[in-house]
């Protein structure tokens, strides 16, 4: 494990795997190094491409610096970024899209090629349910349930209830409660829910991927924002849903990261 300090102060948690052109890994809510997909999907990666795995702030080994702003969160990436060599690319999964288009928009090109995995943003977003749902989730981190924050946030993802009530008496779910405090993070990076006027501003080669049999509404975020940005296209990957298989999505990346990909 080696570690950056971002423009704050904070110490950000990173480890690097393979060799070739870098691939930051953008972890979505709930996830990190040591639990999540983007493991499996830097294993898959590391044969072509020094893949950087690292904890977003509040979660595993990095830091936290208080108050939160999604602008922190970009500053992290651009640290890591520098600590790259200066250019990279970037795969964000969710909401962690979310953020690496926050990311793009600002690093410029720093970012040398973007693919995002069902960015959550909604179509409509008053009639999404997207504010109430955060809001739930911030009812219960201001009463200091992290248990309830996380089975909030999971009902809100599609989760059954009774699975999530199983899910409580597994090992697992300390890990979940001790980062539920970021759950809130998110909540702030998507906002309404609406993609973020800083989209039209990027211009790295971007790829925005949903799966299959995905609902139309992770769909929809996928496409608006291959037609938002500057140089985008979508794609589907048949047979997938939100919990991705980690082959198809590096082998995907993999293809885009091609310098003839778009020959």
């Amino acid at each position: 494990m080696s570690t950056v300090v971002s423009q704050d102060g904070t110490t950000i948690a990173y480890e690097l795997h393979g060799d070739g052109p870098p691939v930051i890994l953008v972890d979505g809510a709930m996830c990190y190094r040591e639990a999540g997909p983007m493991r499996a999907i830097a294993d898959q990666l590391q044969a072509t491409h020094t893949v950087c795995l690292y904890d977003r702030r509040g979660r595993g080994e990095s830091g936290d610096t208080l108050p939160y702003a999604p602008a922190r969160e970009v500053e992290d990436i651009e640290a890591l970024a520098e600590a790259l060599g200066g250019r990279t690319a970037l795969l964000g999964m969710s909401s962690g899209g979310a953020l690496a288009v926050q990311a793009a928009a600002k690093l410029g090109a720093a970012v040398t090629h973007l693919l995002v995995y069902e960015p959550p943003f909604s179509a409509e977003p008053a009639d999404s349910g997207t504010v109430e749902q955060a809001e739930k989730v911030s009812a219960f981190l201001e009463a200091d349930d992290r248990s309830g924050a996380v089975a909030a946030f999971m009902n809100q993802i599609g989760m059954p209830l009774a699975m999530i009530e199983g899910m409580k008496e597994s090992p697992e779910w300390e890990s979940f409660t001790a980062i539920a405090p970021t759950l809130a993070y998110d909540n702030e990076i998507m906002a309404d829910g609406a993609i973020p006027v800083s989209a039209s501003e990027v211009t790295a080669p971007t790829l925005a991927l949903a799966g299959g049999v995905s609902r139309d509404s992770l769909r929809w975020g996928a496409e608006e924002l291959a037609r938002t940005v500057s140089d985008g296209r979508f794609e589907t990957l048949e047979g997938q849903a939100h919990d991705v298989d980690p082959g198809i999505l590096a082998g995907r990346l993999v293809e885009f990261l091609e310098p003839h990909h778009d020959q």
